[in-house]
């Protein structure tokens, strides 16, 4: 990860920051999952600490190869208008490292009856004692508003900027380049 490059957003009259740092994250979601690049991690360094806003800057970290094979592609298209993409360069010295990783509520409680009913044979009763309706974890991380492809549902991806740590940890990246365990540059 000796590189980065930032995406920031532009104000724009029509759509608030968060419905197009959710559109840009869908398509750079999209590129990684055509590519198949797990080598580059995102993080987002105006994200906030104290409520749920991403801010108004994706950063993308990797070798200057991967990035320029991906910024290579066309997977900005129709976001142009609405981005000002930086340039690829070198990570400033003396940084320190995160994980920027997912974190994924257990929010719904039917789906965690359903679960429970698959590996336990209880009745309906029991397992409205055990999951309320009001049993689901609420998260106040912030969060990315995204359409699975699969299954065309809408979810939140709730990222969480882990603390600073002075070494790197090397290691791969997902789909959404976020990692429970690899490090990108945070300055």
């Amino acid at each position: 990860m000796d590189y980065f490059l930032e995406i920031g957003l532009r104000p724009d009259p029509e759509f608030v920051p968060s419905q197009l740092m959710n559109a840009l994250f869908s398509k750079l979601h999209r590129a990684l999952v055509q590519t198949g690049n797990n080598r580059i991690g995102v993080s987002f360094p105006d994200a906030g600490s104290d409520r749920p806003y991403l801010g108004d800057k994706l950063r993308l970290h990797g070798s200057a190869e991967q990035l320029d094979v991906l910024m290579g592609s066309d997977w900005l298209t129709g976001m142009r208008d609405h981005v000002c993409v930086g340039k690829i360069e070198p990570v400033p010295a003396n940084v320190k490292y995160r994980v920027v990783r997912r974190v994924q509520a257990q929010s719904n409680p039917e789906r965690l009856r359903r679960r429970y009913m698959k590996r336990h044979e209880v009745g309906e009763a029991e397992l409205r004692a055990r999951f309320p309706d009001d049993a689901g974890e609420q998260l106040t991380l912030p969060f990315v508003s995204l359409r699975s492809v699969s299954t065309g549902q809408h979810f939140r991806l709730f990222i969480e900027h882990g603390p600073l740590v002075d070494v790197a940890r090397a290691g791969e990246f997902g789909c959404y380049g976020l990692s429970s365990t690899a490090t990108v540059p945070w300055f």
